[in-house]
C-alpha cells in the first residue's frame, strides 16, 4: 500500500488556521459514535483527525464539506477536542486550493452571490424587507430601543417570509421600539465562514458593523440562532459588543409582563425541536419550551433526541446549500421522531431547520400529518 507523504504547506496552513487542536486526541472514537452522520451512512471524523495530525489531509475528499458543526462531537469528546475548529481550518486550506467537493459545489454560487449581493440566493438588497409589506415597519434610527435583524431566509425565502412576518406582528402588538436596517444590512456570514470562506464572511462582518455603529445600534433582535452566533461570538474578534438576543428569549418577558395578551387556544400536539446552535452552542433550552408552555391547551411533549441531545437537521456548516441524497437527509430521522412522538405540530426556533424539515416532510408520509412552524407564528397566531 502506497503511503501519502505529509505536505508541509498544507500542515502549516492548517496550523496557522487553528487546526493544532488534534494534538489532544487519542483517536477513541467517540465522535464518530454520535455524530448524525452515522445514523444515515459511514462518515469518520476520528479519520480527518488523524490525518490532519498526519499532515496529509484529503481535501479534495466529500468527507472533509459533511460536517455540519453540530456541536455533538466537542460536546462529548473526553479530550477536549475541537473538532469543528479542525474542520473548518481544513476547509480553508480547499478553499485557497479552490477544492470542493462534489456535494459542496452549491457553496461556490452562495460563497459568490453572499460576496456581491450580501445574501446566498443572488437576491437584490432593495427587496430585503420585502417579507414586511403592508405592516409598521420603521427604519432603524439612533435612539430606538432595538433593531430586528431578520436574515437572509426569512427575506428572501417565500416560506420563511411568513415567520418575518409573524415576528414583526408580535413586537408591534407587544409596543416594541424597533427597526430595520433593510438593504443597509448584510448577511450575518456564520454559515459562510464555516465553509472556510474567511474573507467573505470578515468583509460581511465589517459591512454589518460599520451598519450598526453608523446608526448608533446597540441591542439586536434576531430570528435566526446563526445570527445570533454570529453577533455575540464571532463579531466580538473585531472589538464590538451588541446585546443581543434571540426572540424566543424576548418572547418570554413578553408573555410574562403582559404585553402580549393571548386570546386564544391552540389545541394541538406539539414537539419542540432544539436547533444546535440555539442550544448545544448558545444553552438556550428552556426559554422556547417556556413560551408554548404558556399558550392554553397547547399539549407539548418531547422526541427522542432532546436538548442537549437534539439530532441535527442537517442545515448548519453550509449543508443548508449542499445537495445531499434524500436517504442522508437527518432531517428525515428528526420528522420521523416527531410522528412517532404523536406530535401534530413540528415547532422549531430557526429557518434552516425549517427549511430542511420542510423538505423532508413533503418528501415523507407526514406530508398530511405534521405541520412545521416556527414558535413565533405560534405565539403570534394566539395573541394580540
Amino acid at each position: 500500500m502506497e503511503t501519502k507523504a505529509p505536505v508541509p504547506e498544507i500542515v502549516d496552513e492548517v496550523k496557522a488556521a487553528g487546526g493544532h487542536t488534534y494534538r489532544l486526541c487519542y483517536q477513541c472514537g467517540k465522535c464518530d459514535a454520535v455524530c448524525p452522520w452515522n445514523r444515515v451512512r459511514s462518515f469518520s471524523m476520528r479519520k480527518t483527525i488523524r490525518e490532519a495530525s498526519l499532515g496529509i489531509p484529503e481535501i479534495e475528499s466529500d468527507d472533509l464539506w459533511r460536517c455540519t458543526t453540530c456541536g455533538t462531537c466537542p460536546q462529548k469528546c473526553p479530550r477536549g477536542v475541537d473538532q469543528i475548529k479542525l474542520g473548518v481550518s481544513l476547509r480553508r486550506v480547499a478553499t485557497n486550493y479552490d477544492v470542493l467537493g462534489a456535494s459542496a459545489g452549491a457553496i461556490r454560487s452562495a460563497r459568490g452571490n453572499l460576496a456581491t449581493r450580501g445574501n446566498p440566493f443572488g437576491e437584490e438588497r432593495a427587496a430585503r424587507t420585502g417579507s414586511a409589506e403592508g405592516l409598521a415597519v420603521k427604519p432603524f434610527a439612533e435612539g430606538m430601543e432595538m433593531l430586528f435583524f431578520g436574515c437572509c431566509y426569512l427575506s428572501y425565502d417565500a416560506r420563511l417570509k411568513k415567520v418575518a412576518r409573524a415576528a414583526v406582528e408580535i413586537l408591534n402588538r407587544a409596543g416594541v421600539d424597533f427597526g430595520v436596517l433593510g438593504s443597509a444590512e448584510s448577511c450575518c456570514g456564520e454559515s459562510i465562514r464555516k465553509t472556510g470562506a474567511e474573507k467573505v464572511f470578515r468583509d460581511l462582518a465589517r459591512e454589518n458593523i460599520k451598519a450598526f455603529i453608523d446608526r448608533g445600534v446597540k441591542k439586536i433582535v434576531v430570528a435566526s440562532p446563526h445570527c445570533y452566533e454570529a453577533f455575540r461570538k464571532d463579531y466580538a474578534e473585531f472589538m464590538v459588543n451588541f446585546e443581543v438576543l434571540h426572540i424566543s428569549q424576548l418572547l418570554l418577558p413578553l408573555l410574562r409582563e403582559g404585553r402580549l395578551k393571548v386570546t386564544g387556544e391552540y389545541r394541538k400536539k406539539v414537539t419542540y425541536h432544539d436547533p444546535c446552535y440555539l442550544g448545544r452552542h448558545n444553552g438556550i433550552y428552556d426559554e422556547p419550551r417556556e413560551v408554548l408552555r404558556h399558550i392554553p391547551g397547547l399539549d407539548l411533549v418531547e422526541m427522542r433526541d432532546t436538548r442537549q441531545n437534539s439530532l441535527c437537521c442537517g442545515g448548519g456548516g453550509g449543508g443548508v446549500w449542499m445537495e445531499t441524497p434524500k436517504k442522508e437527509r437527518f432531517s428525515n430521522l428528526r420528522v420521523k421522531q416527531a410522528v412517532d412522538a404523536g406530535a401534530a405540530v413540528l415547532a422549531t426556533a430557526c429557518p434552516y431547520c425549517i427549511t430542511m424539515f420542510e423538505e423532508s416532510r413533503l418528501g415523507l408520509e407526514a406530508e398530511g400529518s405534521l405541520e412545521v412552524r416556527d414558535i413565533t407564528e405560534i405565539v403570534r397566531d394566539v395573541t394580540h
